[in-house]
C-alpha cells in the first residue's frame, strides 16, 4: 500500500475531524512529512514504542497508542480469561502524556480491565513498583525517556514489574498487528478506572529508603545539588533524600517544574554535561560535594563529583554502575550475606570493570542484552535459586535489590549518596572509591559516541554500516589483533585468529563487538527507538598508585581517539 493510500484511509470517520484535518493538511501541503507520517509502522523496540507525535501510522497518536493498548487489552484476556484483570498506568511530563494515559485507560476500561492510573506524573520506576504492589497484571507508562520534547512513547510492563520480554512481546505485537483502526475500543468504562497517588508514593519511598541505605553516618554533612531537567524525579526524590536523613539538598530551581519544552537545556540527557551546566554551577558556588540530575522519567541519573584536584567531574555510567556495584556488594558481605548465590546484572556493551569487581568477591556476574528488561528477565529467571543485588548498564541506569525491576534513579540517588557520604565520614571521596577499583582491577576507560541519521534514507545508511562491519570484519585495532568477533544477530562468538566459532546463548540481537589481545572492546549497535547508531569503546590499562592517575587516562583517552580515527567515524 502506497504512502497517500495509507494517509487516504486516515480521513475516513474512524479517525475523529482534528485527526482527518491534520492528515489533510499533510497531503496537501507537505510531502515529505506525509512520508515521514505513514511510510511504516510504529514498533516495539528495546524501550517499547517510542517516536514523534502527530497523526499517521509511524507517530505517536491516540490511534496508535489505542490499537497497541487494543493489542494488549486482546493478549490479557486471552492469557487469563478467568482473571479479573488489573493494569497500572503512569505517565511523565512530556506534552501529551496526560491526555494520552486517559486514553489508554479508556481503551482498558472499555475491555473490562480494572485501571490504577497515577493522577498526576511520576517516575517511571514507581510504576515498576506499583505494578507488583497492586498485584497488577500488566503496567503501561507514557514516556519517551529523554529524548527531543517532539516525541512521546509508551512502554509496557508485566505481572513482575519487568518490561515485556519474549514472548509476551511478540505476542502482543501479533496481536497490534491484526487489528484495524477500527476495532479499538474507545468507548470508557469510568467505574473501572480509579485514580491513585499518595498512598503508593509513601509504599514507593519507603521501599527506595529501605533498599537504597546502609548504616551510614554523616549524611548531614554531605552537601548534595540535584536537578530534576524539567522531569517527574521531583515529586520523589527530595522526600525519599530527607526521608533518608539528608539534610543539605540544593535543588536547582529553574529547572524544578516539570515542563515538556526542557526550556534550559538543549536535551534533558543526563549523559550530557550541558544538560547538567546549571547544577554543576551552583556545586561550584556553594562547595557541594556531589551532584546529581535525572531524565524526565526518572529511571536514569547523570552523577558529577570533585576529582582529585577538587573539580566537578561528570562520571560516565560505566564509572557509576563500578562503584556502586562495589559498594552494594561490599555491604552484602559486612552483613554476612554473601553465601555464593548471588548475582549482579549487567549489559554487553557495559564495562567488564563490573565483572572484575563482582569475580573478587566471589559474585556471578549475568550479562545480557541492552535494556533494563533483560536484567528483569535474569531476576525473574533466578528466582529462588540466586539473590539479585544489583545492576546497571552503560547508560547511566542502576536498579537496587528485587522490589522495582526497572531502571530506578530514586533508589540509586539514595545510593549515590550513601557512597559519598560514607567515603566523606572516613577522609575519601566518591571519586577516590573509583581509582582505588582502578589500582585493584585497571583502569577501565569506555567512550561512546552516537552517528544519528534521521529518515528512511538515514535507516538504510546505519543498516550498511552494520553490513560491512560484519562482511569485512576488522582484523586489528590500534596495533592490538581482534582475537573474538561476537555477532549478536548471528548468535556466533568467532575467534577470528584460530577461526573457532562458538555460540552465544542470549537472545538475538543487532549488535557486533569486537574484542583485541589486548583487552580493547568495540561494540556497534544501532539504537532500538532513535535513528542512531551506536559505538562503544572499552580501554584499559594497569594503574599502580591513585597519583598515577591522570598520567595512565590520558594514554586511554589517546588510545579511544586513535581508534575512532582508524574506524573513520570522526
Amino acid at each position: 500500500m502506497s504512502v497517500l493510500e495509507k494517509a487516504n484511509l486516515w480521513l475516513t470517520d474512524t479517525f475523529d475531524a482534528e485527526t482527518q484535518k491534520e492528515v489533510q493538511q499533510l497531503i496537501a501541503t507537505n510531502s515529505e512529512q506525509l512520508t515521514e507520517s505513514f511510510y511504516k509502522d510504529l514498533e516495539f523496540g528495546t524501550g517499547g514504542m517510542r517516536g514523534v507525535m502527530g497523526a499517521g501510522t509511524n507517530r505517536i497518536n491516540k490511534y496508535t497508542l489505542g490499537k497497541a493498548t487494543q493489542g494488549l487489552a486482546n493478549y490479557l484476556l486471552k492469557t487469563f480469561p478467568t482473571k479479573s484483570l488489573k493494569v497500572a498506568i503512569a505517565y511523565d511530563c512530556r506534552h501529551n502524556s496526560q491526555t494520552f494515559a486517559k486514553t489508554v485507560a479508556e481503551v482498558l476500561s472499555a475491555n473490562n480491565i480494572n485501571v490504577f492510573l497515577f493522577e498526576d506524573l511520576r517516575p517511571t520506576p514507581e510504576l515498576s513498583f506499583s505494578v507488583k504492589h497492586l498485584g497488577c497484571d500488566a503496567g503501561i507508562v507514557l514516556t519517551a525517556s529523554h529524548n527531543p520534547p517532539e516525541y512521546n512513547g509508551y512502554k509496557v510492563y508485566w505481572n513482575d514489574g519487568g518490561q515485556i520480554v519474549p514472548p509476551q512481546d511478540y505476542n502482543i505485537i501479533e496481536e497490534v498487528n491484526k487489528l484495524d483502526f477500527s476495532e479499538i475500543n474507545f468507548t470508557a468504562n469510568e467505574n473501572l478506572i480509579e485514580y491513585i497517588g499518595s498512598k503508593v508514593d509513601e509504599a514507593f519511598i519507603n521501599a527506595s529508603v529501605t533498599n537504597g541505605t546502609f548504616e551510614t553516618k554523616g549524611r548531614e554533612n554531605l552537601k548534595i545539588v540535584f536537578t530534576s531537567l524539567h522531569g517527574t524525579s521531583i515529586v520523589s526524590i527530595p522526600e525519599a533524600l530527607k526521608k533518608a536523613g539528608y539534610t543539605d539538598v540544593n535543588i536547582v530551581e529553574e529547572q524544578r517544574i516539570p515542563n515538556g519544552d526542557f526550556p534550559t537545556v538543549a536535551s534533558p540527557n543526563p549523559e550530557e554535561p550541558a544538560a547538567l551546566k546549571m547544577a554543576t554551577d551552583l556545586a561550584e558556588k556553594i562547595n557541594a560535594d556531589i551532584v546529581i540530575g535525572t531524565d524526565p522519567d526518572c529511571d536514569r541519573l547523570g552523577i558529577a563529583v570533585r576529582d582529585t584536584s577538587g573539580k566537578m567531574t561528570l562520571l560516565n555510567g560505566n564509572q557509576t554502575m563500578s562503584v556502586m556495584t562495589n559498594f552494594l556488594i561490599k555491604n552484602w558481605e559486612k552483613e554476612g550475606k554473601l553465601n555464593g548465590n548471588q548475582f549482579v546484572g549487567s549489559t554487553i556493551v557495559s564495562t567488564n570493570l563490573v565483572n572484575q569487581i563482582a569475580t573478587s568477591y566471589g559474585v556471578e556476574t549475568n550479562v545480557g542484552l541492552t535494556g533494563f528488561k533483560w536484567i528483569a528477565k535474569m531476576i525473574r529467571d533466578a528466582e529462588g535459586k540466586q539473590d539479585f543485588i544489583g545492576g546497571g548498564e552503560e547508560s547511566f541506569g542502576y536498579m537496587v535489590g528485587d522490589f522495582v525491576r526497572d531502571k530506578d534513579a530514586v533508589t540509586a540517588t539514595l545510593l549515590a549518596c550513601e557512597i559519598a557520604a560514607n567515603a566523606k565520614e572516613n577522609g575519601s571521596s566518591f571519586y577516590n572509591e573509583l581509582l582505588n577499583l582502578y589500582v585493584k582491577h585497571n583502569f577501565y576507560k569506555e567512550h561512546l559516541i552516537a552517528i544519528v541519521k534521521k529518515g528512511m534514507d538515514g535507516a538504510q545508511q546505519i543498516k550498511q554500516m552494520m553490513i560491512d562491519l560484519r562482511e569485512n570484519p576488522i582484523k586489528e585495532i590500534d596495533g592490538s589483533k581482534v582475537k573474538f568477533l561476537c555477532d549478536y544477530q548471528a548468535s556466533t562468538k568467532t575467534n577470528l585468529i584460530t577461526g573457532n566459532v562458538e555460540t552465544i546463548e542470549i537472545p538475538k540481537s543487532n549488535v557486533l563487538i569486537y574484542e583485541t589481545v589486548d583487552g580493547t572492546k568495540v561494540a556497534a549497535r544501532p539504537s532500538g527507538t532513535e535513528p542512531k547508531i551506536k559505538f562503544y569503546f572499552s580501554v584499559n590499562l594497569p594503574l599502580d598508585n591513585v597519583e598515577n592517575s591522570k598520567k595512565v587516562e590520558i594514554k586511554l583517552d589517546e588510545k579511544i581517539q586513535r581508534i575512532i580515527k582508524e574506524m573513520k567515524l570522526a
